[in-house]
């Protein structure tokens, strides 16, 4: 995967970086996993703007991921890598022996024609699917689930993925793309390599423009706003604002988020890293 920088034809695409898609190798859907999107604009059952910067964009239709890979003992192959509007990571179409059709994230390197499998016993290869505890030490892992047969939560992102440390009796031991370390039952289904669309982060939108196709409305900055609007506007001349804060006087830097009694936080063995703890 790579992205190439447009020539500066246009105001628009002077600093515009764009993904090549070399991995896709389809242009239109399965229709039988399609499902439709309604958009609400931000608005509420009674037509109230209750989130800004939300309106506008394409119109979407929804992909069906299996995130589960609940098809034990049953082999898949892959027959197209496509792109997805609603997600960073693309996504490959893979038809199983049984003559369903099912799509995953794609990870990164698959391509068509591939073999896939899932379940316990099956080997630790780019794609396949298996308990975290079956899985060899150093591994890369994406889409991994935190209760089993819950279906994968963690690192479903373009370009992400975690890597397996350590096995402790029933628990195994990941580190996660935030820094953080945690323990997982072993019994959890997590995929074998790293997510595609590594590069994603480099891409540049290069105009206004593209952000209103994506269903993102200009957002306006705080210290630009009046003392009525924000927290942070107001002042003669230009102001720094004071700590940055929400427009609800919650602290967007420094102050923790996480329940202080969460009941999962004993299997958290090393906090992410933050500025706060530099």
């Amino acid at each position: 995967m790579a992205v190439r920088r447009l020539k500066p034809m246009t105001p628009g695409t002077r600093f515009r970086v764009a993904n090549t898609f070399e991995e896709i190798t389809a242009s239109k859907p399965e229709k039988s996993l399609l499902a439709p999107i309604k958009k609400s604009g931000g608005r509420n059952n009674q037509g109230r703007t209750t989130m800004k910067y939300i309106g506008g964009g394409h119109k979407r239709r929804y992909r069906m991921i299996d995130f589960k890979r609940n098809k034990p003992g049953i082999a898949g192959e892959v027959l197209t890598v496509e792109y997805d509007p609603n997600r960073s990571a693309f996504i490959c179409l893979v038809q199983y022996s049984d003559s369903e059709k099912r799509y995953i994230i794609a990870p990164s390197g698959i391509k068509v024609g591939q073999k896939i499998e899932q379940g316990s016993g099956v080997p630790p290869e780019v794609g396949n699917a298996l308990p975290l505890i079956e899985m060899p030490l150093g591994s890369l892992i994406h889409n991994i689930e935190m209760a089993p047969g819950q279906g994968g939560r963690i690192c479903r992102s373009a370009g992400s993925y975690a890597q397996l440390m350590a096995k402790e009796g029933k628990y195994v031991a990941i580190k996660l793309p935030s820094g953080e370390s945690r323990l997982i039952l072993g019994s959890c289904m997590a995929t074998i390599g790293s997510v595609s669309n590594s590069e994603h982060s480099q891409e540049v939108k290069g105009k206004a423009g593209r952000s209103r196709w994506l269903g993102r409305r200009p957002r306006t900055r705080p210290a630009a706003m009046n003392p009525v609007d924000h927290p942070m506007g107001g002042g003669e001349g230009r102001n720094k604002g004071g700590q940055p804060r929400s427009r609800n006087l919650i602290y967007s830097q420094g102050q923790k988020t996480r329940a202080p009694k969460k009941g999962t936080s004993r299997l958290i063995i090393e906090r992410r890293k933050s500025k706060r703890n530099k």
